[in-house]
């Protein structure tokens, strides 16, 4: 039994019977449940030109994680680190975007975590970070992103981590630590804090009945910044010292409200005095807590650059030590004509954010680096790649820029989190790692499919969730599927990339004498080491031809998807001849084609992609999806259609053989919805309802050349 955590909500999943996870998929937990339903009926104002659907299951197991150690730690956009483990959907950390001359850090918004558990690896950089991940994780190099391992035997290789490689980021100098607030750091914080900016009183006054004197104890902390006033009144509270809290001063159009925390009691006033007495020898954490409290106190960071201003030469003395004995170079600079001198903190980017990370400082408004360029130079030269021979569980987060800071480097996330939701399904918690299995579904499916308002309309299978993923060998669901539709007398069609449906074909044979089955194939590139990088863990185009062949050889006329077509990859003729050739080949009688169409996420991931692999492309990639731009333009569907539909006729595949041989349920190509992921198909409609042009157009046979997109991912 899997933990709930690890699909987010999974307490609202109806019908739950239990998480599993096994050695043969690993990375990949199994949420079985007990369906209500098993056809989904497409709401009216749909464009789908199809009405039922049966889907067993809800993500894909074809698809691929990347995934990190649940203490990494992950900087946020307020300048604040959390663990992974503790970051949630809706949070916004800090990314990465290019601009101009430079990337730079940005907000970046998180649709989704998830953990799983797979092989850990660490990698140590020569400033001493360390981060642990999966060998498929992927970390920004000065020569683009490679995995932390490169690709298993048998597979087409990709770009991997080496000791010749250095990462972008700035490091945290050491394995991560998180936030710790111990006794010694926070009596520290409050002697930076107290000796940086209290004010302590204790004098003798004379009573005014002449009675003689009195000592009188005061103590008063004023700040504008609520974070470290809050801090501060908290750490005193567990120190057993009560203060009164409330306005200092009032604020202005120009000056900020300042409040305070007060006490006038004489045990009170001799217990702080106790806490912010000098320690002989300071522990670290000390050292921590008061680096924390003086900057809180007396600290900024404007520029780039951090200071630490102060008087007295006590303090000055101290805060040099306590840098000195955490590694921070620094320099005093001379006083000022007040007396007043600062301390500033050397290294840059990577020094300033090591402090932050060590020390934790409580005032949000100085930490933030977003809209810094990403240049650094933190010695973050790969040291070390180990395996640490186990298999432990691990969390992953998408997020709108595609990356996020992992312990201080640029860290990728999976890229295609953020394409799932166009499925109908949570980008989280209904993805490859987190498969919903509807265990009952053919049970289900046959109970309504007796009812006397069935009216034996046709169905889809692959609409949502490839129906023949590899989840389907593990628990065969689709023969029950198929079963309950032919002895329904249900007419159905089929659409998948797995290479799994040859299982069945005896059954889908069996089941087209009574009722019309329809089967297609969605092939969209044939190069193998393409292939690999744009659909990993799917089969490749070779083994799926072999399913067409195949599904052909019993009978069945297949239509291929070759789609998406990838501008300037997949669209020479000479590409797209070869892959004709092939298609026909093996058997199939129709082909529907579509452009590339990019959506938000996976955008980012393929331009990404495409700068490390084709840098070439990547100007003609921008002029041809401008901005938010998802859709190849008109002109450029316009010549595809020029080139593929001579080769079409040439090849056979046009369609025209379907028009003399009519179906009931003929399998064109959802042109707007195909994508590399599950292509659904479309049949006629018993409703009659119109279509979108563009579905329209791939839906008719005669011209199966019509302007189409198809999604990448």
């Amino acid at each position: 039994m899997a933990d709930a955590a690890a699909l987010p909500g999974l307490e609202q999943l109806n019908g739950l019977v239990r998480s599993v996870t096994t050695p043969e998929f690993a990375g990949v937990t199994f949420h079985e449940v007990l369906a209500k339903s098993a056809l989904n009926h497409v709401p009216s104002a749909s464009a789908m030109p199809f009405d039922w659907t049966v889907n067993p299951y809800r993500g894909c197991s074809h698809a691929c994680v990347y995934c990190l150690h649940p203490d990494t730690q992950v900087l946020m956009a307020d300048g604040r680190s959390k663990r992974i483990a503790d970051v949630r959907p809706g949070d916004v950390v800090v990314g990465t975007r290019r601009e101009g001359a430079y990337r730079r850090y940005v907000p970046s918004k998180v649709s989704a975590q998830w953990g799983t558990r797979k092989r850990a690896y660490r990698v140590t950089l020569a400033d001493g970070t360390e981060l642990v991940a999966s060998g498929d994780h992927r970390f920004l190099t000065e020569r683009g992103w490679k995995f932390v391992q490169p690709a298993p035997a048998g597979s087409p290789q990709r770009p991997y981590l080496t000791t010749n490689n250095k990462l972008l980021g700035f490091g945290i100098g050491g394995p991560a630590r998180g936030a710790r607030e111990t006794a010694d750091y926070r009596q520290g914080y409050l002697c930076g804090m107290i000796r940086g900016d209290a004010m302590m009183l204790k004098r003798r006054y004379s009573r005014s009945d002449g009675s003689g004197s009195y000592t009188a104890h005061r103590f008063r902390l004023a700040l504008a910044d609520s974070e470290a006033l809050s801090r501060s009144r908290g750490f005193l509270d567990e120190a057993g010292v009560a203060t009164t809290l409330r306005p200092f001063t009032t604020g202005t159009s120009t000056r900020r409200a300042v409040n305070g925390i007060f006490t006038s009691k004489r045990a009170d006033y001799e217990a702080i005095t106790d806490i912010i007495t000098w320690p002989e020898a300071p522990s670290t954490e000390w050292s921590r807590g008061f680096l924390a409290g003086i900057f809180d106190a007396e600290g900024s960071c404007s520029r780039g650059i951090m200071r630490i201003a102060n008087s007295d030469a006590a303090i000055l003395s101290r805060i040099g030590s306590a840098l000195r004995s955490h590694g921070f170079a620094f320099v005093q600079e001379a006083p000022r004509s007040n007396g007043v001198s600062n301390i500033r903190l050397l290294g840059g980017l990577a020094a300033r954010r090591r402090f932050f990370e060590l020390t934790n400082p409580a005032i949000t408004r100085k930490l933030s680096l977003i809209g810094d360029a990403v240049k650094s130079d933190a010695p973050l030269r790969i040291v070390s790649i180990e395996d640490l021979g186990e298999t432990i569980d691990m969390v992953d987060i998408t997020t709108s820029t595609g990356d996020f800071i992992a312990n201080g480097v640029i860290s990728h996330n999976c890229f295609a989190r953020g394409t799932h939701e166009y499925l109908e399904l949570d980008a989280g918690r209904d993805f490859d790692t987190q498969v919903v299995v509807k265990i009952n579904v053919a049970e289900v499916l046959e109970k309504e499919l007796r009812r006397g308002s069935w009216h034996r309309e046709p169905v889809m299978l692959g609409t949502n969730t490839d129906p023949y993923q590899r989840a389907e060998g593990r628990y065969k669901l689709m023969p029950g599927i198929v079963s309950a539709l032919t002895e329904s007398g249900t007419p159905f069609s089929i659409l998948t990339k797995g290479t799994l449906l040859r299982r069945d074909l005896p059954l889908l044979t069996d089941a087209a004498k009574n009722v019309h089955v329809t089967l297609a194939m969605s092939i969209a590139v044939f190069d193998d080491e393409l292939q690999h990088l744009i659909e990993p863990g799917t089969p490749n185009a070779t083994a799926r031809l072999e399913t067409v062949r195949a599904a052909t050889e019993a009978g069945f006329r297949v239509t291929v998807f070759l789609m998406p077509i990838i501008p300037h990859l997949t669209d020479s003729i000479a590409a797209i001849d070869h892959a004709l050739t092939r298609i026909k080949e093996a058997g199939a009688v129709r082909v529907v084609y579509g452009a590339l169409h990019l959506r938000p996420g996976a955008k980012q991931w393929f331009l990404e992609w495409l700068a490390e692999r084709h840098p070439e492309l990547v100007s003609s990639y921008r002029g041809l999806y401008p901005g938010a731009t998802a859709n190849a333009p008109k002109a450029y569907r316009a010549w595809l259609a020029r080139r593929v539909r001579p080769l079409l006729r040439v090849h056979g595949l046009d369609g025209r053989a379907e028009e003399e041989h009519p179906r009931g349920t003929p399998v064109a190509g959802l042109a707007d919805r195909a994508d590399a992921r599950s292509a659904p198909p479309i049949i006629t409609t018993s409703r009659g309802r119109a279509a979108t042009s563009l579905r329209a157009a791939a839906a008719r046979p005669a011209a199966p050349g019509s302007e189409a997109s198809a999604r990448l991912f």
